[in-house]
């Protein structure tokens, strides 16, 4: 199932196809989801995946989806870009331990789109 990730201004800035690796439109694939976690092809865990949000270390909204569940508000455009084709999917290297815990805030991250997935 295809999912258009939103930034706080309701700018689609990401997408999966298979909820399991995330794609900016240009076809760069910037990180993956494992379990509720997401993390980048480096092995850092860059925050959470749950109920259609997608959530920095601290549980602040970076992204969501059409479907998300609670959260502060959401905007959102229905027009997003061509996907351009996709790039091939880097080798994982071993994930960081995770003694992060989820906690839920219904409020924006400082942190930008880019910002998160650059950590």
């Amino acid at each position: 199932m295809s999912l258009i990730f939103y930034d706080k201004i309701g700018t689609p800035m990401a997408y999966t196809d298979d909820n399991k690796h995330i794609f900016y439109f240009t076809g760069e694939n910037i990180a993956y989801i494992y379990e509720i976690s997401v993390y980048n092809y480096e092995g850092k865990h860059l925050g959470f995946f749950k109920e259609g949000w997608i959530r920095d270390n601290t549980g602040k909204c970076v992204l969501f989806s059409k479907g998300a569940i609670g959260g502060p508000k959401k905007r959102m455009q229905d027009i997003y870009p061509v996907k351009s084709q996709k790039s091939n999917i880097p080798n994982k290297k071993p994930k960081e331990n995770r003694d992060i815990k989820l906690t839920i805030k219904d409020e924006w991250s400082e942190l930008a789109v880019k910002e998160f997935f650059n950590q």
